[in-house]
């Protein structure tokens, strides 16, 4: 994990149904090493993102604006550590992640403040908490070349009393220095997986807060939408229609 941590990186994203992964899985064993913490090869992750009152990294994600921000704090359940951290993703297709140690929760503190401050391109006292996004998380290594595979399964999008939970779903990140050849992205072509999907934050925004625009989504979700066949993913899914 210490050669691959890839702080500054391109990012290949894919999502298709849970009933697929074991095969994945199968198939790409002997070109990956998988994460294990205490004896666990899915950790469950808790991530808080926040925004501004008015969802303005929200709404630049969803009119395509570049050199665009999210901001979260993040917590490895298993292991109990929480970061706060800031995301970039800039006009060259790169995502460019810093962060520090923090609480969980909603506060942002002095020190986190200032940390934001030196990232941020706006005030960071404008952001409030504004809804989590928890998963189960499964981290594979390359034995071949710099890459991190994270298999994000499980999703439970959370605001308030509000919850939605998309058990149908898998979630592939393919996190390279550059784009090259990968064994999981062959395997998952061969499987008809296209790469696209929607990140985590404007999917649960788009699905659970009301007021935000959607239009440039709904490709995306009526996507998702085959996946997901529950009746609280489905009835959620269906504000895209």
């Amino acid at each position: 994990m210490e050669g691959v941590k890839l702080m500054n990186r391109t990012d290949t994203k894919f999502c298709f149904s849970a009933e697929l992964l074991p095969k994945i899985l199968e198939e790409i064993q002997n070109d990956y090493k998988c994460v294990e913490i205490e004896g666990k090869r899915i950790c469950s992750y808790k991530t808080l993102y926040f925004d501004t009152e008015a969802m303005m990294l929200y709404h630049q994600h969803h009119s395509g604006k570049l050199n665009r921000y999210k901001i979260r704090k993040r917590s490895y359940v298993d292991s109990g550590i929480s970061f706060l951290e800031v995301k970039f993703k800039n006009n060259k297709g790169r995502t460019v992640k810093d962060r520090i140690k923090d609480s969980t929760g909603g506060e942002l503190g002095e020190k986190s403040l200032t940390f934001l401050n030196k990232e941020l391109p706006f005030d960071p006292a404008q952001l409030v908490p504004v809804l989590w996004v928890n998963y189960g998380r499964i981290t594979l290594v390359s034995k071949n070349s710099a890459e991190r595979v994270t298999i994000d399964t499980g999703l439970e999008f959370v605001k308030g009393d509000k919850k939605i939970g998309m058990q149908e779903m898998v979630i592939a990140e393919v996190k390279q220095e550059s784009r090259k050849a990968s064994a999981i992205v062959e395997v998952l072509k061969k499987h008809r997986v296209h790469e696209g999907g929607i990140s985590k934050y404007c999917l649960a925004a788009a699905l659970i807060c009301d007021g935000v625009k959607i239009n440039n989504f709904k490709e995306k979700i009526h996507q998702i939408k085959k996946l997901n066949t529950n009746d609280t993913a489905a009835n959620s899914l269906r504000r895209a229609d």
